[in-house]
C-alpha cells in the first residue's frame, strides 16, 4: 500500500482552481480509477499516464490504483494535470522521495511516448499556485517562457516525464526559465495611420476614439477605407501598463493563442470576428470548457465588427452589457466563469445591402435601407460615442502625392498626452478612472464637474428635442472632455461641447 500528493490547477474560465491530486495504492486488480469530478480529457488521462510510464521505461503498480482530484466538488478539466497525475504514482509507489514533490505544482500534457506537450493557461494557473503557497513549478519546455513571467516562484521547463523524474531524484537538474528582457524603447508596428488617403475627419474621429477610449460607428460604401481606418486604432492606443499586461497575456494563455516566444503581451490587441460568429464565439463560452470569446480576446484593445449588419441580432445585442461594465459572466449548467472585456469597439457597416459605391446607382428602396442599418439596435447604438459618415475619396486626391496624413507615431504622441493629462485629473481628485470614457455620467454632471449651461448648450438642446438619451448626454460630456485634453485646455469650452454633439450625431440610425 501507498499514498502520494501532488499538486495541480485547473482552469474555470481563466480563473485557476488549486488542484491537490492523492493517489493510493491498495490491494485488488491492476487497475487506474479517477474520482473528483473530472471532464473527459481528464478522465482519459489514465490512458496516457499508463502508455507514457512503458515508454519512459517507469514501472507502473500492478495494484489498484485511486486517483482523487480535489476539491471533489469542483468540475476539472483538460490534460493539464497529466504529469501531477505521473508524479503523484510514482511518489506513491515508492520511486520518487515525498520530499521532491512539495510546494512544487505540476502542470503538463502528456502524450503516449511521455514528452511533454504545451498547454493553455499556465500563466493564470501559476499566478493562483503562487497564492496558495507553492514556490516551484514544472511545465513543458514549450511553456517555460510563459511560465517565466511569474515571479516569487521557481519554474523549469521540462521536455518529458523521464527528465522531471531525473531531477526529482536529483540525477539531473532542470534548467530555470529566466523572464525575457523586453525593450525599453517602445514602437508602433502594424498598419500606419499615414498610408490612409483624404478621410480627414475619420482620422480626426480616430484620434479622438484612441485618446479618450471612445466607441466608433463609421458607416460608407465599399472602398472608403472604414477597415484601414480600424485596423490603424491599435497603434494609436498606448502600450499595456504591468497590470494590464498581464490581464491579456494571461486572456491570451487561455484562449491558445500566446505567442511561442514568451513576454507579456505589451501592446493593445485587435479582434476582428467574422459576421458569422456564434454567441460563444463572440463573448464567451463552449459545450466543453469555458474559453474567452472575441470581446475578451480585445481586452484593453479594439474590438472590430466589420458588415456589422451582417451579423446576427441577438450576438450584437449580447454586447451591450459587456460594453457597460467591461466584463463577461457566462453562466453554464457546469459553472460559471468571469471574463475581462474592456475594449473599444469599432462598427462599419454599408449604407444599404447592394452597397453600391455610388448612392446613385444604389437598387435598395427606402424600406429596405431602414431594415438593414435598423439591423443594430437603438440600446447598442446608443452605447456609442462617436458617429461617423464616410464619402468615397476623389480620384484627384487618391493620386495626389501631397495628400499624406500624419503618421501613426505623430498621433500617438498627442493621444498619449492627451491620456496623461486625464489620468492626472481624476488622480490629482482621488478619483479610479484612467481613461474619459469610464467616468461615470453622475460624476461629469455633480457640481464639481458640471459645465456651464452656456457650454453645454448644444447637448441640452438636443436632449429636450428629444434627439439625444441620457446616456447619449454622457457620452457628449466625455467626448468633450477628450477635446479638451487633446487641445490643452484644463475644461471644455462650448466648441468642443458641439464638436462631440455633432460627432455622436453624425449618424441617426432610420427609424
Amino acid at each position: 500500500m501507498g499514498y502520494g500528493i501532488t499538486r495541480s490547477v485547473s482552469l474555470v474560465g481563466v480563473t485557476g482552481h488549486a488542484v491537490t491530486i492523492e493517489v493510493h495504492i491498495g490491494k485488488g486488480p491492476s487497475q487506474l480509477v479517477m474520482t473528483g469530478l473530472p471532464d473527459r480529457t481528464l478522465d482519459q488521462a489514465r490512458i496516457r499516464v499508463r502508455a507514457a510510464f512503458e515508454n519512459a521505461g517507469l514501472a507502473f503498480p500492478d495494484a489498484y490504483t485511486v486517483v482523487n482530484l480535489q476539491p471533489t466538488g469542483i468540475p476539472k478539466n483538460g490534460a493539464g494535470c497529466d504529469l501531477a497525475i505521473a508524479i503523484g504514482i510514482l511518489a506513491a509507489d515508492g520511486q520518487l522521495p515525498p520530499s521532491a514533490v512539495d510546494n512544487v505544482v505540476l502542470l503538463g500534457e502528456l502524450s503516449l511516448t511521455g514528452e511533454l506537450r504545451r498547454v493553455p493557461g499556465v500563466l493564470p494557473c501559476l499566478l493562483t499556485a503562487r497564492e496558495h503557497g507553492a514556490t516551484a513549478a514544472v511545465v513543458p519546455d514549450a511553456n517555460a517562457d510563459e511560465a517565466a513571467l511569474v515571479t516569487g516562484i521557481s519554474t523549469y521547463g521540462a521536455i518529458d516525464l523521464q527528465q522531471v523524474v531525473r531531477h526529482m531524484r536529483a540525477l539531473e537538474q532542470l534548467p530555470i526559465s529566466e523572464p525575457k528582457h523586453e525593450p525599453a524603447e517602445v514602437r508602433i508596428d502594424g498598419p500606419d495611420m499615414a498610408d490612409v488617403v483624404g478621410q480627414p475627419a475619420a482620422r480626426r474621429a480616430l484620434e479622438i476614439a484612441a485618446a479618450g477610449g471612445h466607441h466608433l460607428f463609421l458607416l460608407g460604401p465599399p472602398g472608403t477605407g472604414k477597415t484601414m481606418l480600424a485596423e490603424r486604432l491599435p497603434g494609436l492606443l498606448p502600450q499595456l501598463t504591468d497590470e494590464q499586461a498581464l490581464e491579456v497575456t494571461a486572456l491570451h494563455s487561455v484562449a491558445g493563442i500566446l505567442p511561442a516566444s514568451g513576454g507579456l503581451v505589451r501592446t493593445p490587441s485587435f479582434s476582428g470576428p467574422h459576421h458569422s460568429a456564434t454567441m460563444p464565439a463572440m463573448v464567451g463560452g463552449g459545450s466543453h470548457a469555458l474559453r474567452p470569446g472575441a470581446i475578451s480576446i480585445a481586452h484593453h484593445g479594439v474590438l472590430f465588427l466589420d458588415e456589422a449588419p451582417e451579423f446576427r441580432r441577438e450576438v450584437l445585442d449580447a454586447l451591450r452589457q459587456p460594453l457597460e461594465c467591461g466584463e463577461v459572466l457566462v453562466c453554464r449548467a457546469r459553472g460559471m466563469a468571469r471574463f475581462p472585456a474592456r475594449v473599444q469597439l469599432v462598427l462599419a457597416a454599408n449604407p444599404c445591402p447592394c452597397a453600391q459605391s455610388d448612392s446613385s446607382h444604389c437598387r435598395c428602396s427606402p424600406a429596405a435601407r431602414r431594415r438593414y442599418l435598423a439591423k443594430l439596435s437603438g440600446p447598442l447604438m446608443d452605447r456609442i460615442d462617436i458617429r461617423l459618415e464616410l464619402s468615397a475619396v476623389p480620384l484627384s486626391v487618391l493620386l495626389s502625392s501631397q495628400d499624406r496624413g500624419e503618421s501613426s507615431a505623430t498621433i500617438a504622441a498627442r493621444v498619449h498626452d492627451a491620456r496623461l493629462a486625464a489620468r492626472e485629473r481624476w488622480r490629482e481628485a482621488a478619483c479610479p478612472w484612467i481613461t474619459n470614457h469610464e467616468v461615470p455620467g453622475a460624476a461629469l454632471r455633480s457640481s464639481r464637474w458640471r459645465l456651464p449651461r452656456a457650454a453645454t448648450a448644444s447637448a441640452d438642446w438636443m436632449v429636450e428635442a428629444g434627439n439625444l438619451t441620457a446616456r447619449g448626454y454622457d457620452r457628449v460630456l466625455r467626448v468633450a472632455w477628450t477635446l479638451c485634453d487633446l487641445a490643452g485646455r484644463t475644461t471644455p469650452s462650448p466648441e468642443d461641447v458641439t464638436e462631440a454633439t455633432g460627432l455622436r450625431m453624425g449618424h441617426a440610425l432610420p427609424g
